[in-house]
């Protein structure tokens, strides 16, 4: 089995979209009229929520009609977040079929095809042609990916001139010994965290120009410190993310939070431009 077809077998769980509108309907919402808001705590599938979507898009020079890439869009949650917030036509593409579906039918329940579409499809090898997209983004994906530099290279291929690339993803801070479970991994085998210089050298080597780079440590530890008490105040959240990472949800929070704390995994946000 290849790494992609392991990392596609992490994420895809059968019968996603009926435990979402079982969810939904635990919250007495009617699916018919849903806002992106209402999935946020499920969707936002990232360290930091709509919260670090929201602080990645100050960082784009977005405006309406401008066409996005979602390398790696899970079940949606940014895509619609672009879509709505910002007017802007967003294709996300993902490895897992799973999401994919899910994310294409939420997205036509929220009203936002028109604005939003979604593909099966690999990182290294994107099913669009050569400057295509205004701008990209990848948030939490490269955790899963060995070869950033490929990933790099094929947003380049995809990307106009001039247009940003921006990623938000956990990092090495240090080295040492990552514990899993994670959100993105049950073990090491599928698990590529890397410190941010090697991503600048990728992003460089594939033709990128670096020009911001954010640690975003503090801000998750904070935030994910938060959603812990509440957790353990009340419960996890009816439409929450262990409708994505199942039981285990409580444990790989947990080690995130260890690990941010202890200085050896932080989020980072670096925008370049091709």
């Amino acid at each position: 089995m290849s790494t992609e077809e392991k990392v596609s077998g992490h994420y895809g769980k059968a019968g996603l979209e009926e435990r979402i509108l079982n969810a939904v309907g635990k919250l007495g919402k009617d699916p018919a009229t849903l806002r992106p808001s209402d999935l946020a705590a499920m969707d936002e599938f990232h360290v930091g929520g709509v919260a670090s979507t929201q602080a990645l898009a100050e960082q784009m020079e977005l405006r309406p009609g401008l066409r996005l890439l979602d390398v790696g869009c899970g079940v949606g949650g940014p895509a619609r977040y672009f879509a709505a917030e910002h007017v802007c036509r967003v294709l996300g593409v993902d490895l897992t079929d799973e999401f994919v579906k899910v994310a294409d039918s939420l997205t036509k329940m929220l009203k936002l095809e028109h604005l939003a579409e979604f593909r099966q499809g690999s990182a290294l090898a994107l099913p669009s042609d050569i400057e295509t997209f205004d701008r990209a983004y990848m948030i939490h994906v490269g955790m899963n990916i060995a070869d950033k530099a490929g990933v790099f290279r094929e947003v380049k291929r995809v990307l106009k001139a001039g247009g940003l690339f921006a990623i938000f993803d956990v990092m090495r801070t240090t080295d040492g010994e990552l514990r899993y479970p994670v959100p993105w991994a049950v073990s090491g085998e599928t698990s590529f965290v890397e410190e941010p210089a090697a991503y600048r050298k990728a992003l460089e080597d594939a033709g990128f120009k670096v020009e911001r780079e954010r640690q975003r440590g503090d801000f998750a530890i904070q935030v994910t410190e938060r959603s812990m008490q509440d957790m353990a105040k009340n419960g996890p959240p009816v439409l929450g993310l262990q409708l994505l990472m199942g039981e285990k949800t409580p444990v790989m929070v947990a080690n995130i939070l260890g690990m941010m704390k202890e200085g050896l995994i932080e989020p980072v946000e670096l925008v370049a431009r091709a």
